[in-house]
């Protein structure tokens, strides 16, 4: 009972509140391949998307510090066909290279998060009282893959904090196109949508000197009645006044120590996507 598996979501066909881990997901895949000649179909890719795209990646990737918040929620489709919304708000704050600390509060007002000091992953629970720590010496790119494939817990927009961004787009994109200049929370963006065989991606970002992502919808168009991931980001700072104390890891009040719990062995050929944590 005592193994960290904390918050099991309470209605059926988890699948895709456990899966999405950012809109870039789609950007990792295999382009679609043509089954007469054997080779990848060319790219559809409109320079003017594909260049806005670019110039938010760059940035993200390239910032030292950086912290935001978003306001996630995802679809969860029923046996009946039926799709119920869930989601929580997740304020990020990232220190390149080893640290970073997510805090998340679900709709139902549980608190929970994830601390990581270049030494050591940390996650917590308040309402249930419980934490899990691991040593994993390293970058916040390898703690992000570490907690994610061996750990088998979910960090969505794990990928928009991955100082590996530009090479994960490089090359993987399918097709790229500009929609319309759009208002997102008083703020003027740039709309453009993304597509892949699996997933069609709509990104709206900041026009101006800080090309910063302000929402972000998935539909996954495989899945079984086509359900979106969604978030909207506000509070983006390029230059947070950020003490060391906010990466030093205290347990909740109260709280006890517990083990994770992943549902492979570490270190396993093919990492199943998603789990549940936090």
């Amino acid at each position: 009972m005592n193994r960290l598996r904390l918050q099991r979501v309470r209605v059926i066909h988890v699948t895709w509140q456990l899966m999405p881990t950012l809109a870039f997901m789609i950007l990792l895949g295999s382009l679609p391949v043509n089954a007469q000649e054997g080779k990848a179909a060319a790219p559809e890719v409109e320079n003017k998307a594909m260049t806005i795209v670019k110039r938010m990646v760059s940035m993200l990737s390239q910032a030292k510090q950086f912290s935001f918040t978003a306001d996630i929620s995802f679809d969860v489709v029923q046996d009946s066909g039926q799709k119920i919304e869930f989601g929580e708000t997740r304020k990020f704050v990232v220190r390149r290279p080893d640290d970073m600390r997510v805090d998340v509060t679900k709709r139902d007002g549980s608190v929970s998060g994830f601390v990581f000091d270049g030494k050591q992953i940390a996650v917590f629970n308040v309402q249930d009282k419980v934490y899990a720590t691991v040593d994993k010496p390293g970058t916040i790119d390898e703690a992000i893959d570490y907690f994610t494939d061996n750990l088998d817990m979910r960090m969505p927009l794990g990928e928009l904090v991955s100082s590996d961004l530009p090479q994960l787009l490089e090359g993987r994109l399918h097709e790229a196109d500009y929609v319309e200049q759009a208002t997102i929370a008083g703020v003027p963006c740039d709309q453009v949508v993304l597509s892949e065989e699996r997933a069609d991606v709509q990104l709206w970002i900041a026009k101006g000197d800080q090309p910063l992502p302000r929402r972000m919808v998935i539909t996954y168009t495989r899945a079984e009645g086509q359900p979106q991931f969604r978030a909207q980001f506000s509070d983006w700072n390029l230059s947070p006044e950020v003490p060391d104390s906010l990466f030093a890891f205290t347990p909740p009040t109260g709280a006890v120590k517990i083990a994770f719990a992943p549902r492979r062995p570490a270190g396993s050929a093919t990492p199943e996507q998603g789990g549940e944590a936090q």
